[in-house]
């Protein structure tokens, strides 16, 4: 039910056997279809959440109707609209599941109540938004400085599993280019 995010959340922050119980009793749980959307853009999420099995990926829509995928989630990943959870307002994100997806959700109100009343709960959100900031300075810099063959070879050996599991098209978007530029990349190699 819940171990994967509890053996993550031991990783980064220890927890005694009282906390868990309190954590446990925080959570819940969703199981999702592969192709089944857990957010459409415009609405607000009232869940932090965290994969327990299965891929997610999280994309908005351009000006012309295309997906452009912004972010994958796979097992031990947490995913979501964090400006919608944090300020309760409209999401950017459409998030669906890329594979038949298990999902352990904390709502806004566990989410409050845990800051509140357990300090490990705290510093384990702290890390994890800690993490996350890197994540995507990183990224940004990739972007800017590397070039494509690099910024695929870096993505391959950093994601294998999202290379395996998730369509070469979708790689292609997340990475801002067609499919037929991946194409060639991957002929390179």
């Amino acid at each position: 039910m819940s171990q994967l995010f509890i053996k993550k959340f031991r990783e980064k922050v220890t927890l005694d056997l009282e906390e868990e119980k309190i954590l446990l009793n925080h959570l819940s749980l969703k199981k999702l279809k592969k192709g089944e959307h857990f957010l459409y853009a415009g609405e607000i999420t009232d869940h932090i959440t965290f994969i327990e099995k299965g891929v997610l990926r999280a994309y908005v829509l351009n000006s012309k109707g295309d997906e452009n995928v912004v972010l994958f989630g796979l097992e031990g990943w947490t995913m979501g609209d964090l400006n919608s959870f944090i300020k309760q307002e409209p999401a950017t994100y459409n998030i669906d599941a890329l594979e038949d997806t298990e999902l352990v959700l904390i709502s806004k109100g566990s989410h409050d109540r845990l800051l509140d009343i357990m300090p490990k709960y705290e510093s384990y959100i702290r890390i994890l938004m800690t993490n996350a900031y890197m994540a995507i300075q990183k990224r940004t810099a990739n972007i800017i400085s590397l070039s494509l063959d690099k910024r695929y070879q870096i993505f391959v050996e950093t994601y294998p599993d999202i290379i395996q599991r998730v369509p070469q098209y979708m790689i292609a978007s997340y990475m801002g280019i067609t499919p037929e530029t991946l194409s060639r990349i991957r002929a390179k190699k």
